[in-house]
């Protein structure tokens, strides 16, 4: 009997698409190992792997797929190596990398047939979702947090997006606290990573979100004081690539500052005040401190041994980031770092340097591994919860490969005592969503040749008819607009505009401006006698919908109710205009609904008619 002949009575002809089709999955961690599992079991015959990440010993209570002698080893190779034995005749082949590299490029995706995501990185997720919208890729997004999951099927001008609804803004601090009085581990984690990483390796404070940016007067003042201090480090960092870096830095945050700090008696009158440290007197101590302590990530490291990580780390990321600035060319924005919990060198900077802060302040130090969560901002995974995550992306992949969306969902799981799983139909893009409801085209373009006003004079008003009221973009910024043309005359190679680079064409015309254009950029090299920048399909912009007029209440029967034609019994059908103006709240079922954009005058919420029974059906048509 052969291994395929329960699936085939199962899925019947589905079976055949299944074994034709061309996978791949983002993420090997805890949903990725038990959709690997899945997706190979199922019969899927060729799947493609992507994680940059490697095995921690805290993964091998959820990620079954990895064994203790994996400890340190890449997640993706390690998933095949274990999936293939599942099923050997499956073609598994692994890419131990970042999924932004510039090899997995818009070509690449288009390759696929679903893409899947197992991701627990936002940047990651959205960079995903824009890639596959820009292939024109179908794309089943999942996640899980704690005891509850999410399952949410993705296809370009079918359904809502990632980025169409709104994400939880992340949880922001007091400048006056980071700066000054911390007072939990958290505040010097967010301190380290939010701020000192940032200033020496990054672009500046006033870009972190979690710190408080608002405008009362005392967080001004102090807003102020950190700008200063920003300052300072500025200018330190010209002195990246020296023996005294490490020194300069030390003794500027850890040393000048705390001095300074500490020499505001009346602040101290009530709290402990905080000790100014020494390098000289703590480097002798780290003497004996071996570079093999940042790898024990469960332990917490002593005062000499955080200094040796900070100091150790510090020169690794000096390193990292000289190497990406000789790698620059020319006229490009400089590099930068950015913090990624999974970045063994970023995350061992943050936490040392959070631990030397707390040491200062009289607060408790955290291991490696409890500020890797907390900086992550992670809530411990389930296995159950993966697992059942992973097998509802399964059931919705069949029915994207069915080209059956109708019958697609947005599934929930929801710690409840009434219903575990709860599904919503998906809903088609938000208009005003900047990544989905746009216009996207792939534009060949012979970038040493190609300048900025070939694109915009020779492309975008002869030939596509824009007006005078348009900005062009990209990821570093805005390369032209009614008053910024200096770039005019630039080559793409000068603007950083290179192969699969995004340009964003915003129509700024006051009456029925067009809807984004999104370009994607292929870079070949044309004929000479050719022009530089060639559409090579037919292009067809809408125009931006009009404003969605709020809906009329009307009173009856002294109760109110919406005017909507459809309505019976005094409850309101969804349309897909009316949907798109709830509360995101009300989707998710199992969850406490939000308030309903429509509400009675006298202060009552209208409730909203949800007849589904939330069954999940498999379908076997």
């Amino acid at each position: 009997m052969g291994r395929d002949k329960y699936p085939k009575q199962s899925l019947g002809s589905l079976y055949t698409r299944i074994k034709q089709s061309r996978i791949l999955m983002v993420g090997a961690g805890g949903i990725g190992c038990e959709l690997l599992k899945n997706l190979v079991l199922t019969g899927f015959s060729e799947i493609h792997i992507v994680d940059l990440d490697t095995i921690d010993l805290s993964n091998l209570n959820r990620q079954f797929l990895f064994r203790h002698e994996h400890i340190k080893k890449s997640k993706a190779l390690v998933a095949k190596e274990s999936a293939g034995k599942f099923n050997p005749n499956v073609q598994l082949e692994a890419h131990h990398a970042n999924i932004k590299d510039p090899h997995f490029n818009i070509d690449w995706f288009k390759t696929f047939d679903i893409v899947f995501n197992a991701l627990d990185n936002l940047d990651a997720r959205r960079h995903v979702n824009k890639m596959c919208l820009a292939a024109d890729v179908p794309l089943i997004e999942s996640g899980t947090t704690g005891f509850n999951g999410q399952v949410q099927v993705i296809k370009r001008g079918k359904t809502e997006c990632y980025d169409c609804l709104v994400k939880e803004t992340p949880k922001s601090f007091p400048v006056c606290t980071i700066r000054s009085t911390p007072s939990q581990p958290i505040h010097c984690i967010v301190w380290a990573k939010s701020y000192l990483f940032t200033e020496i390796f990054g672009t500046s404070e006033d870009n972190a979100p979690e710190l408080d940016h608002s405008e009362d007067s005392e967080n001004v003042q102090e807003l102020e004081k950190l700008r200063q201090e920003s300052q300072a480090l500025k200018r330190i960092r010209e002195s990246m690539g020296s023996e005294e870096f490490p020194r300069l830095v030390f003794d500027k945050v850890f040393k000048e500052d705390i001095e300074r700090l500490r020499s505001m008696e009346e602040m101290w009158k009530t709290r402990r005040p905080p000790k100014a440290l020494d390098y000289d007197k703590i480097s002798q101590e780290a003497v004996e401190v071996g570079s093999a302590i940042a790898q024990q990530d469960q332990a917490v490291w002593t005062l000499a041994e955080n200094f040796a990580v900070f100091v150790d780390s510090l020169r690794r990321l000096s390193n990292r980031l000289e190497e990406l600035r000789s790698d620059t060319e020319t006229g490009n924005a400089p590099p930068i770092l950015i913090f990624d919990k999974d970045d063994v060198d970023t995350l061992d900077f943050v936490a040392a340097s959070s631990n030397l802060r707390s040491i200062i302040f009289g607060i408790e130090t955290r291991s490696k591994f409890d500020i890797k969560q907390m900086a992550g901002n992670i809530i411990p995974a389930i296995a159950t919860t993966n697992a059942m995550t992973a097998g509802l992306c399964v059931l919705q992949a069949f029915k994207v490969l069915r080209d059956d969306l109708q019958k697609a969902k947005m599934v929930f799981l929801v710690r409840s005592t009434e219903r575990v799983i709860s599904v919503d139909a998906l809903r088609p893009p938000k208009p005003d969503c900047p990544v989905c409801s746009v216009v996207q085209a792939r534009l060949i373009v012979d970038t040493s040749r190609a300048t900025l006003n070939d694109l915009v004079e020779d492309f975008l008003r002869l030939r596509l008819g824009y007006g005078e009221e348009f900005s062009v973009s990209s990821d570093i910024g805005i390369l032209y607009d009614p008053e910024l043309d200096d770039n005019l005359d630039k080559k793409f190679g000068e603007l950083g505009i290179k192969g699969d680079s995004f340009i964003t064409v915003i129509d700024e015309a006051d009456e029925d401006p067009r809807v984004n254009l999104v370009l994607s950029i292929s870079d070949q090299v044309l004929p000479e006698d050719k022009k530089p920048i060639h559409l090579p399909e037919k292009l067809e912009i809408a125009r931006k919908p009009k404003p969605i007029p709020t809906l009329a209440l009307r009173e009856t029967n002294g109760h109110n109710t919406t005017a909507v034609a459809n309505g019976v019994n005094g409850r309101r059908k969804r349309g897909a205009d009316e949907a798109m103006l709830e509360d995101e709240a009300v989707r998710k079922r199992g969850k406490v609904a939000g308030e309903s954009a429509a509400t009675a005058q006298n202060g009552d919420v209208i409730v909203l008619d949800d007849s589904s029974n939330g069954a999940i059906m498999i379908d076997d048509d």
